[in-house]
């Protein structure tokens, strides 16, 4: 373990027998030295190549938002020891749902179904929506529902936080949906704008892939990612039949989460998902 975060052992006090470090004291060294910032010498570094020497190459600066966003999404890797579980959902029903109420008029985006499912999972499953205490040892449990959706925007990678969330209709929550991502392609959120998530969603289900691994918002201790829905035959018993399939993809914070809750978390999703009642 050391090796692989290029930790030199001798700089790292042992409390095991006769001084042995245990991987405790490794982890609260390299915990301690992301605290001080001093954690950039004990990393190891990539190496500095001049590109330019195989090639053309061009120098592009970096946005504002990419470099806050490159740091944070640092410390949560290198603070949260993540655990991704996959699924996949039939949504049949929700997407004929979704095209009835088409026809009537009212577009909704798959993602505020996604969003209403993810509350109910949240308010059965609390120690999803929230964090972890200073100290580390004591789980501070949010009774407010606001989910922070990853929105991709010119300038990079934005939050920004949908609050009360449970308090809202579909048709609400797809007003100031698109509100915010109007408001986050012009580069008008403000800080308050993005405060106060218990739980985040990314969505590229509008550009595709399969599956992907998000990675966790810090303080939070899970996040959902969403993927391209797609046609599938699925085996009945006595034929194939179409199923519109959705595939997921939940990672949480091992310390708060154990693989039998997160299974549980994502079996109820499903359910929720799956059954489609929002009558």
């Amino acid at each position: 373990m050391a090796r692989e975060l290029g930790v030199d052992l001798s700089n790292v006090t042992g409390t095991g027998q006769k001084g042995r470090v245990l991987d405790t004291d490794l982890k609260g060294y390299v915990k301690q030295m992301m605290t001080s910032g001093g954690m950039g010498s004990a990393l190891p570094k990539t190496p500095n190549i001049d590109f330019s020497k195989f090639g053309e190459t061009q120098t592009l600066a970096l946005s504002r938002i990419n470099k806050l966003s490159g740091k944070h999404l640092t410390a949560c890797w290198l603070n949260i020891p993540h655990v991704t579980q996959f699924d996949e959902v039939n949504i049949n029903k929700m997407e004929s749902y979704r095209q009835a109420q088409k026809a009537q008029g009212i577009k909704l985006t798959p993602l505020v179904f996604i969003m209403k499912a993810v509350i109910q999972a949240l308010q059965s499953h609390p120690r999803f929506n929230a964090s972890l205490d200073e100290s580390g040892e004591n789980l501070i449990i949010k009774k407010y529902f606001n989910l922070g959706i990853a929105m991709d925007t010119p300038n990079g990678l934005v939050v920004p936080v949908i609050k009360d969330v449970e308090q809202k209709s579909l048709i609400e929550l797809a007003t100031e949906l698109a509100q915010t991502s109007a408001k986050a392609r012009e580069g008008k959120l403000s800080p308050k704008d993005m405060q106060g998530a218990g739980f985040t969603i990314s969505s590229l289900g509008g550009i595709g892939g399969t599956q992907f691994t998000p990675i966790v918002n810090a303080p939070e201790v899970a996040i959902l990612g969403v993927s391209r829905s797609v046609n599938k035959p699925v085996w009945n018993g006595e034929a194939f039949i179409p199923e519109l399939t959705l595939p997921l993809a939940l990672s949480y914070d091992h310390r708060v989460i154990d693989g039998a809750q997160g299974g549980r978390f994502m079996a109820e999703l499903n359910h929720i998902l799956n059954e489609a009642n929002y009558d």
